[in-house]
């Protein structure tokens, strides 16, 4: 199943995403719901995270883009962490 799969995600902001996938985590973790129910908020919890994914990868890149448009970066290297 892919994210396309469900226009109402598509549809979603990062923040309404995350408060759902974040339900969905509680609901998986308290070991309450029934098998067939936990399968069906696991497999629509993959969707949420694929969703924020995507949103977190789209505003780095505007982040990316904003701080290469003025000049401030010559590239992009990783972090070190002493």
């Amino acid at each position: 199943m892919t994210e396309a799969a469900d226009p109402a995600i598509d549809a979603m902001s990062f923040e309404d995403a995350l408060k759902e996938l974040e339900k969905i985590v509680q609901t998986l973790e308290s070991g309450q719901a029934p098998l067939e129910e936990s399968i069906s908020v696991y497999e629509r919890g993959a969707l949420l995270k694929a969703h924020c994914e995507k949103k977190l990868e789209a505003a780095r890149l505007r982040v990316e883009k904003v701080v290469l448009a003025q000049g401030a970066a010559t590239g992009v290297e990783p972090a070190e962490f002493s």
